[in-house]
């Protein structure tokens, strides 16, 4: 007699990897539990992708305000209440909150907003109550990471930045990966005096060197006092704030610290030892290209896996584990030219391969690059440039990666990124016509190797 249990998939984390697989599952026609302890939509909706590209077009108003004076505009509002942007912020996170709450239930999932830890492969303990299942599904992201430093208490995580009751007049941002970058730029266009401190010699590690040192520059014209090869040594409170000591020697004092140092996968204390799930050395669940476990029935997706942390990716990821186990599809999530971005002022977005990494796996390369001004600030007056990058292959002259720093760059490498991954050459780059007068339009008319 078959065995018999209470769920055909039980999935711990409520994220967008989660109900994703959660969804679709149901969809199929599976019977679905969900065990959330904290929000739904996880970190992208609540403290991550969403909330801070809203402070990001909240930070962009201030320069708005001032390039428009090249236009003809004036007497424009130069005032910023902190308390309106967060209420309205936090409307908008509610409203999506409910939204995920709905999917699932109208998907005919059981959402439980507890705390879930496996106690064997197949039965999970919520609350007091146990629950068994077929297939368990762990998607439960991944948590900031702060420093060993004493005083660190004094600092907050991104996790708080989002809900400060006030906007402090100078910041201090310790780490250069994307969210100590894009936190930068927020706080910096929001009025604050920010100052951002890296370990290493240019932020944002991974990302094509022209972008980083374009970007590190274009940061700086707009006041950011940059400190890289240094690190964070100790943090002290004061009468006035709190007191900062650096590897360098120096000292001073700022109204707010934030750690941006990093995130770890969020896989302590689910009872995944118990189940015989596997961990590599920072935590992360270890799996195959099917999001499998080494027990059979668990599947694990998105940050708590460590494998490409971007929020679209542990969706495809989910949706992929939800086909394999209940649709009948087995397929292979490309973790290859995935394209990203960094909501910087300016922003920057990226797919496929950097320079360097396209110089180590091919015999040539040839490189193509236009640095030019925006035509908005020909007129605005602002010295701002844009940097536009293809990196090809010789041999074949596949275009292997495109890069971009300036406006709209994310909305313009997501199309790009089509392209690349069809296998796009040089050539057909070169036979597609213009939109013309975009920035977009550089990608086409690049003639002149770099």
């Amino acid at each position: 007699m078959p065995q018999t249990y209470d769920f055909d998939l039980f999935t711990i984390g409520a994220g967008s990897g989660g109900v994703r697989a959660s969804r679709i599952a149901a969809g199929y026609g599976a019977k679905v539990g969900v065990a959330e302890e904290r929000y739904l939509g996880g970190t992208c909706v609540n403290v991550g992708c969403i909330p801070k590209k809203l402070l990001v077009y909240a930070s962009d108003f201030g320069e708005a305000f001032e390039d428009a004076a090249g236009f003809g505009w004036g007497n424009l509002s130069s005032s910023f209440d902190w308390r309106t942007l967060v209420a309205n912020k936090d409307r908008e996170i509610a409203r999506l909150n409910a939204v995920y709450e709905r999917l699932l239930n109208s998907a005919g999932a059981k959402l439980i907003r507890q705390r879930a830890q496996l106690l064997d492969p197949h039965t999970v303990a919520v609350n007091g109550n146990r629950f068994t299942a077929r297939y368990i599904l762990i998607a439960t992201g991944s948590w900031p990471t702060m420093p060993p430093v004493p005083g660190v208490e004094l600092a907050i995580s991104s996790n708080e930045a989002f809900h400060l009751s006030k906007l402090p007049g100078r910041i201090l941002i310790i780490g250069g990966g994307y969210i100590g970058v894009e936190f930068a730029g927020i706080f910096r266009g929001l009025g604050a005096a920010v100052t951002q401190v890296h370990r290493g010699p240019l932020f944002l590690r991974g990302f094509d060197d022209d972008l980083r040192s374009a970007l590190a520059d274009e940061m700086r014209k707009r006041g950011i006092d940059l400190r890289f090869d240094t690190r964070l040594t100790r943090l002290e409170r004061t009468a006035g704030g709190i007191a900062v000591q650096l590897s360098s020697g120096s000292g001073f004092e700022v109204d707010l610290v934030m750690c941006a140092t990093g995130r770890h996968p969020n896989s302590a204390g689910l009872g995944l030892d118990q189940a015989g799930v596997k961990l590599d050395v920072n935590g992360a669940i270890v799996v195959n290209e099917y999001s499998q476990t080494a027990v059979d029935n668990i599947y694990a997706i998105g940050d708590v896996t460590n494998r490409k942390n971007l929020t679209p990716v542990a969706i495809a990821e989910g949706h992929a584990v939800a086909d394999l186990l209940f649709g009948g599809r087995s397929r292979i999530l490309d973790h290859e030219s995935v394209p990203s971005a960094v909501f910087s002022q300016p922003p920057i977005a990226t797919v496929g391969l950097t320079e360097a990494e396209a110089r180590a796996r091919y015999s040539a390369v040839e490189i193509y690059k236009s640095v030019f001004r925006p035509l908005k600030h020909t007129l605005s007056g602002r010295d701002e440039r844009a940097l536009m990058k293809l990196v090809v292959e010789t041999k074949t002259g596949r275009v292997v990666g495109a890069h971009m720093l300036g406006p709209d760059a994310g909305e313009i490498i997501q199309g790009l990124a089509i392209a690349i991954k069809c296998g796009a050459t040089k050539a057909q780059f070169d036979d597609t016509i213009g939109i013309h007068p975009t920035a977009a339009e550089e990608f086409v008319t690049m003639r002149e190797k770099s």
